[in-house]
């Protein structure tokens, strides 16, 4: 029990570094941050708690869970960055929890510890934990409903493998080295409806994949363990048995028998006493607009379609995953490997491998058939590939893997690697994009001195001070880039000093644009900004000029076109370079005192709604 709370205590500390350090200290981030935060500012200053409004206009993108929680920490920490992102990061923490407790019963306590390390270190995981965004609301709620059924399901271990203490427990195998049958599905109704109600939530979060693909997790994992054994006909060709063997699962009377076992009744009934009373409540309030919008624009056509131009092969996701798995993914090849082989002579650790390999290779493949991709939508398979991840580091650190050690010789030196393209390729980027932060790079130093050092200590044969100062230099390297690095990038954002200029000439200014319009720009101006459809000087000069306090962000090259057909007292203010774009933004209003502000170093737009008060709420 002792070694139980030194373990979560240890998560908390360490993630919560990864996951807190200077949190609110970048600008949101475009496009989707300041959409989330500011729908749930402007939800908040209508008082509306039931319909998710951004920029005026119903916002049908994502379901209503993330905005209720930014709003509740809205209460605490004030319209602002932090406010935005702290439900996110909070949650993100939790999965770390569930993930540790998830291998605790899979396999052992100290496995469960590697898994919630390694997932506060992976680069994709901590992007999504410091973002408003839903995703790290939809990773948490499934990682939930997976640790109640992993609980309900898996039978506890000896207390030896529940502490960590014994490496390889063998557990009950038969003498032709089987394992016994188990259900591996919840026998207590309040679990059941635990699990599926967890899920509901996750409905909430992000839709019906919320419910659905972790179903298909459990789903697919029942039918392979429940699956009676079957010697192959040695007469058959090698593809014949191997294609045979795919499609045994899914055999009518096998696979309906598994679906009954898995009390879809509850299911139906926990999701929609959770999920439904709100999607019924916003149709009946928007008379059917939002669900029309969410269910068949962001779900069917992301699913039939490509959409934004978010498209890809169909390996899409396993080039994703070993991106934003980095740099544990780099561990890829021994970590199958070992798995396969354990899998394969029967190991204790059998069915927790089948079930994490199921609860990744489910996500993966259903978001590969999908036309609309996006990295993001495979994180919460995320846990599954730490806990994958972590029998093999755990193994390594013992001297008990399966695969050659060579394996972690070369994830050191590819660490290095990597440390290298940092320290060479981001000041190479920066000086393009990022003019001034060229130094960022040194970052990339973080990398290449754990590597080194992982590197010496595994040709030393000290197996575990070198995974243990990998998995250092994994969670230092992701804290200084997200905590340090990426708040001196966002000094960058110099457009949003276009907002300075206006407050500075009127407080209550009616902003326009025409062209493109960052959401960030309606988040920190605390209101919406319509988008002009015409491209008629006349027309745009009527707007402008309807009143003093009326101003005009547009890109150069829009302005100089409709420049020479606008009045006299219209004209440039302000302008300021894009970020990450080529170009520059312009501001155009009526000439008047102020009517120029010289460039300063880049800040906080000084407008910003005071702490507490909502952006929307004038």
């Amino acid at each position: 029990m002792q070694l139980l709370w030194r373990h979560q205590l240890l998560i908390l500390a360490l993630g919560g570094i990864v996951l807190f350090a200077n949190l609110g200290g970048a600008r949101l981030w475009d496009r989707d941050e300041p959409r989330n935060a500011g729908c749930a500012a402007e939800m908040l200053g209508r008082g509306d708690w039931v319909v998710p409004w951004f920029n005026g206009e119903l916002r049908p993108h994502k379901p209503v869970l993330l905005y209720w929680l930014i709003m509740a920490s809205y209460a605490l920490f004030g319209v602002n960055e932090l406010g935005a992102r702290f439900p996110s990061a909070l949650l993100a923490l939790g999965t770390a929890l569930a993930t540790y407790h998830i291998g605790r019963r899979l396999f052992n306590a100290r496995a469960g510890l590697w898994a919630a390390v390694i997932l506060c270190s992976a680069l994709m995981f901590d992007v999504v934990a410091r973002a408003a965004t839903p995703d790290s609301t939809l990773i948490f709620c499934c990682t939930a409903a997976i640790l109640v059924y992993v609980l309900g399901a898996f039978p506890r271990q000896e207390p030896g493998t529940v502490e960590g203490d014994c490496p390889d427990f063998r557990g009950e195998v038969r003498e032709n080295g089987t394992v016994p049958f188990h259900p591996y599905f919840p026998t207590a109704w309040p679990v059941v409806a635990l699990m599926y109600a967890l899920m509901g939530l996750a409905t909430l979060a992000k839709g019906p994949v919320g419910f659905v693909l972790p179903t298909a997790v459990i789903g697919m994992f029942l039918l392979v363990v429940r699956l009676p054994v079957r010697e192959a006909d040695p007469s058959l060709p090698a593809w014949r048995r191997w294609l045979a063997a795919c499609l045994r699962p899914f055999g009518p009377r096998h696979f309906l028998a598994t679906c009954w076992s898995m009390r879809p009744v509850t299911a139906i009934l926990a999701i929609a006493a959770v999920a439904l009373p709100w999607y019924v409540w916003v149709g009946i309030r928007t008379n059917g607009a939002w669900l029309e919008g969410f269910f068949l624009t962001h779900h069917l056509h992301r699913a039939t379609q490509s959409m934004e131009g978010h498209s890809g092969p169909i390996v899409y996701y396993v080039f994703a995953l070993m991106l934003g798995f980095l740099p544990w993914s780099l561990f890829a090849g021994p970590t199958l490997l070992g798995a396969a082989r354990r899998i394969r002579r029967a190991d204790p650790w059998r069915p927790g491998l089948i079930f994490a390999a199921c609860w990744l290779g489910v996500y993966v493949g259903v978001f590969s058939l999908a036309r609309t991709k996006l990295p993001n939508y495979i994180t919460p398979a995320y846990p599954a590939a730490g806990l994958l991840t972590a029998c093999y580091v755990y193994h390594l650190s013992r001297g008990t893997a399966l695969s050659s050690r060579r394996w972690a010789g070369f994830g050191a030196t590819a660490m290095g690697v990597m440390g290298l393209a940092v320290l060479v390729g981001m000041p190479v980027a920066a000086s393009i994009f990022l003019p001034g932060k060229e130094w960022l790079g040194a970052v990339g130093l973080i990398l290449l001195a754990g590597a080194a050092a992982s590197w010496t200590l595994f040709r030393r044969e000290r197996l575990q001070a070198a995974t243990c100062v990998y998995a250092a230099a994994a969670l230092t390297f992701a804290t200084v880039l997200f905590g340090f690095a990426a708040p001196k990038a966002d000094e960058n954002r110099v457009e949003l000093q276009l907002l300075d200029t206006i407050a500075a000439r009127s407080p209550d200014a009616r902003i326009l644009t025409y062209g493109p319009l960052e959401p960030s720009w309606t988040f920190y101006a605390g209101q919406p900004i319509p988008v002009l459809p015409t491209s008629d000087p006349a027309e745009l000069a009527a707007e402008l000029t309807r009143t003093a306090d009326t101003y005009l962000i547009t890109t150069e090259e829009r302005y100089e076109t409709l420049q020479p057909d606008l009045p006299p007292e219209l004209t440039v203010l302000d302008r300021r370079p894009r970020f990450l774009r080529p170009g520059q933004m312009v501001l155009v209003g009526q000439y008047g005192p102020g009517t120029w502000i010289e460039p300063r170093v880049a800040a906080r737009p000084s407008h910003q709604p005071e702490r507490g008060q909502s952006a929307f709420s004038h």
